[in-house]
């Protein structure tokens, strides 16, 4: 756990309120108690306010904010759009700091390094490859965020390497991690932040301060971001792209990863070769990867020898069984249009399992991609309409709606076929019938698992 002592010391005889208490608000309430803070927290949900209890917190529904030091804000309360939550108008009525665990990380000033990862797609494998990298060259890293475990519950570790979502660093006002990372930006939670200027503008947060950054320039908004981060002038920085040659940084063509971190470009290795990273996109991430882990001081051939052994992330393009020489294939992490299309790239003769609750645009964009597919089983919420944009565009479509019937179809035509593979990669979100992305993927996990040769 985060010790917050120095920050705490500005705190002392004021109360601090904490409202969303899933995992990361009970570490913040956990790490703040720890610290002799006064804490007043409060969540929907009865079973939350009771663990805060058991951990030293008082429970308060935050009607009145006067006079605290700081609104600690879980990441899933709306600050900006479609409009402010009630807790967060109060505090801006009160005067009162809203912030976010990320930043009072920043704020608990350890003195160790820290790298931020974020971008709409990508990010969760980059930072999970990093991890890995890192841990394997004998580094002493912890790895959470966005992924896995709570910021303020990391333990000690010389580097702390953190995916950080949009909603994330809205609540960031300080942090400036050493090594910046942004992947791509292309349009997502576009409810959340009203429009794509709104957006990019989240992500530019990890660009505060100075310290490096790396950018990859494969997408206009992504291009007109290090554009930004190049005028502001307070960090060195490195671009990454797999559709072109860079002057400073990573780049892959043709699948050939080149370094140009330091000078002219160096063939490094052919990525291609890598099961564990298909596809171009994984191309891109393992290209950031690269760049960051040469930025940490790590020589190339550790690095290469590092991604050689990278298992996968559990819901990006994981797979999950074989069967008579078809693929089942989790990808249950594409919870938008863009990345669903990373994995129609990847694959041909696709038993395409998609639908949940559908997102702003819904499969938009992925027109190209279409003669990939087999054939489409859709679920969820947007059965209905997906169908109906998938038969317009000349795909066979069985309308399933559940993900247990959807699997059964799936590997019964594939079966027959006996090509291709069975892809679940929603391109929306999954709490139309599912806890989240992840529980997603361990339902399609246990149904693969339980099919029959």
């Amino acid at each position: 756990m985060i010790d917050l002592t120095r920050y705490a010391e500005t705190l002392k005889g004021k109360p601090v309120a904490v409202y969303g208490l899933g995992l990361s608000g009970l570490a913040t309430v956990r790490a703040l108690v720890a610290a002799e803070a006064r804490v007043y927290a409060w969540d929907d949900d009865e079973a939350k306010r009771i663990e805060a209890v058991k951990i030293g917190s008082e429970i308060d529904m935050l009607e009145n904010l006067g006079g605290f030091a700081a609104l600690v804000l879980s990441p899933g309360v709306p600050l900006h759009f479609p409009k402010p939550h009630p807790v967060v108008e109060r505090a801006r009525r009160d005067g009162v700091e809203i912030i976010g665990d990320v930043e009072l990380l920043h704020r608990a000033r350890l003195g160790k390094k820290t790298i931020g990862i974020t971008g709409t797609n990508g990010k969760s494998t980059t930072t999970a490859l990093i991890g890995h990298i890192l841990k394997s060259s004998g580094v002493n890293v912890a790895v959470g965020g966005n992924i896995g475990t709570a910021v303020l519950e990391l333990e000690a570790a010389d580097i702390f390497l953190m995916e950080l979502s949009s909603f994330q660093l809205d609540l960031c006002t300080s942090f400036a991690p050493d090594i910046a990372v942004h992947i791509s930006l292309t349009p997502d939670h576009l409810d959340r932040h009203g429009d794509m200027d709104g957006y990019a503008a989240a992500k530019m947060r990890i660009f505060n301060g100075p310290g490096r950054a790396v950018i990859g320039i494969d997408d206009e908004p992504s291009r007109r971001m290090a554009a930004q981060v190049v005028d502001e002038g307070e960090r060195d920085i490195y671009t990454v792209s797999v559709i072109g040659s860079v002057d400073k940084g990573v780049d892959v063509e043709d699948g050939i990863l080149y370094d140009a971190m330091t000078g002219e470009a160096e063939e490094i290795v052919d990525l291609k070769a890598f099961s564990n990273l298909p596809g171009v996109h994984n191309h891109q991430n393992a290209a950031v990867a690269y760049a960051v882990a040469r930025l940490v001081g790590l020589p190339s051939g550790s690095i290469v020898g590092a991604m050689k052994s990278y298992p996968g992330l559990p819901h990006r393009l994981f797979t999950v069984r074989t069967i008579s020489g078809v693929p089942y294939i989790n990808d249950s992490k594409a919870t938008n249009a863009d990345a669903a299309g990373k994995a129609l790239a990847s694959y041909a003769h696709i038993h395409w399992i998609v639908g949940g609750k559908p997102k702003d645009g819904g499969l938009s964009g992925l027109e190209n991609l279409l003669p990939h597919v087999k054939q489409a089983y859709v679920i969820g919420e947007a059965a209905e309409s997906f169908s109906a944009w998938l038969i317009a565009h000349r795909v066979m479509v069985e309308n399933c709606g559940t993900l247990e019937k959807a699997v059964e179809a799936a590997h019964r035509n594939a079966q027959s076929d006996g090509q291709g593979v069975v892809l679940l990669s929603p391109a929306c979100a999954s709490y139309d019938q599912f806890k989240s992305f992840e529980h997603r993927g361990e339902v399609f996990t246990g149904l693969v698992k339980g099919l029959e040769e």
